[in-house]
């Protein structure tokens, strides 16, 4: 949907993992809408996906009749890609999860999805309750996109 200030997308679905591929494509069209490369529409659909593993999986614990909701946001000036990810679920402190690259849990899975979130996204922020996730990834450097 076009905007006075730029394109947003909301999506709206079932907690079910078959949605993933949906969430790709409409990621896919927004990140070649704005001008990012094939690498970078490449990390941020990965974080995307994973955030969206995430409240599938570990907010609204596989619960099918909890819904997932997905926007996408670019500005005007399509500078940026901003994605927000919310579950139905009770929420988490991202500060209790533990550092997946520490000696102790190089064997555990838990932690890699967040951290690989933080490191191709410009920006992460949580909601205070848990269950919201507010990403962006920023592409404009010194006016060049």
């Amino acid at each position: 949907m076009p905007t006075p200030s730029g394109q947003i997308v909301h999506l709206e679905f079932t907690s079910a993992f078959e949605m993933l591929d949906f969430v790709q494509v409409v990621t896919e069209h927004m990140g070649r809408s704005v001008g990012l490369d094939d690498d970078a529409r490449h990390w941020v659909s990965v974080a995307i996906r994973e955030s969206v593993i995430n409240a599938i999986k570990h907010g609204n614990r596989n619960d099918s009749s909890k819904h997932v909701f997905v926007d996408l946001e670019t500005p005007q000036d399509q500078s940026a890609l901003t994605i927000r990810v919310r579950d139905e679920g009770e929420g988490f402190d991202p500060a209790d999860v533990p550092d997946p690259t520490a000696v102790e849990n190089l064997e555990r899975p838990c932690g890699r999805g967040l951290m690989l979130m933080n490191h191709y996204m410009t920006e992460i922020k949580y909601n205070e309750r848990g269950n919201s996730v507010l990403m962006s990834k920023s592409f404009r450097i010194n006016g060049q996109k």
